[in-house]
């Protein structure tokens, strides 16, 4: 019988291998089949993630109802379920019951989860992501936290890309993430190095802005943590910058917006239609943007 890897192995597997784990997230439950399907079509490997406000804004339903999906199209050659952000500040700056919703998702049986404390003070975050990492680890999954400010959750209009790459206002420090990594004991973490969310900007229906990324400071990241390292706001990043990233230690890339537009736009058609229009754009992303076809042998390789 195969031995089932968790998400701790996969992710290094996928960082030694100097290749990554995409992380699709799922505001409308019905794109989760589509989703599954193009990764076992293209025998790449990925995430099927959710975060807290694709429940609370979007229609993914509550933990229960995406996990009750996973487990419908789930297929584990191909696939893990993450809890994506699950902010202790929201979008909002409303304070969440953070551990609740964690521990409610770890004790389900999801095989990773993300706390977002971005939005804390570096001593808050990591008092935070520590209580969280306590928490999982005792329970056997991994953690994935944030450091940096990612700009794009917020409501309202952004400042301008250039003048906010420019400036590297929010950009991750290296010695902030060092203390953070060696203090939290987490397993992953999300920087900030020019990438964007798209998810409730006052541009979500509107093409992304095209971001780029410093590949300095993530270098400068990757040397002082010496762990896996994630990748918000994949959608809009030039190719070039998201390859040259993954070859300097980026293992993770969530991509939300490239999917869920699509779907989006067909759904008053049928949810047929927006289903094709989620694969379709799933085996372009997958085969020409990340170029990630045939990953699976890599980073979550049958052994029995």
């Amino acid at each position: 019988m195969a031995e089932r890897l968790g998400n701790t192995a996969i992710m290094q597997n996928a960082w030694k291998a100097r290749t990554a784990i995409p992380a699709f997230n799922i505001p409308y439950l019905p794109m989760m089949e589509p989703v599954v399907r193009a990764l076992h079509d293209t025998r790449s490997f990925g995430f099927i993630a959710v975060a807290r406000l694709e429940w609370i804004k979007f229609e993914s339903g509550s933990l229960r109802d995406i996990y009750d999906e996973y487990q419908r199209v789930k297929d584990e050659r191909f696939t893990r379920l993450h809890l994506d952000h699950v902010p202790v500040i929201d979008e909002d700056q409303l304070v969440v019951d953070y551990m609740k919703d964690l521990t409610e998702a770890a004790d389900m049986g999801y095989d990773s989860v993300m706390v977002d404390g971005s939005r804390l003070s570096l001593d808050e975050n990591i008092a935070a992501t520590r209580k969280v990492v306590e928490m999982a680890h005792a329970r056997g999954i991994p953690v994935e936290a944030e450091l940096g400010s990612i700009v794009g959750h917020e409501a309202g209009p952004m400042p301008p890309y250039e003048e906010l790459f420019a400036s590297g206002k929010g950009f991750t420090d290296p010695d902030e993430a060092r203390r953070f990594v060696a203090e939290t004991g987490v397993d992953w973490l999300s920087i900030a190095i020019g990438n964007i969310h798209g998810a409730i900007s006052s541009a979500r229906k509107e093409k992304k802005t095209e971001a780029r990324l410093s590949i300095d400071r993530l270098d400068a990241i990757s040397t002082a943590v010496g762990i896996p390292l994630v990748l918000h706001g994949g959608t809009g990043i030039r190719k070039e910058h998201t390859l040259e990233a993954i070859r300097h230690g980026i293992a993770k890339i969530n991509v939300a917006t490239a999917i869920r537009q699509p779907y989006e736009a067909l759904i008053g058609q049928s949810v047929e239609a927006a289903q094709d229009a989620v694969y379709d754009t799933m085996l372009e992303l997958i085969r020409d943007e990340l170029e990630l076809e045939n990953s699976v042998d890599a980073i979550c390789p049958q052994t029995d």
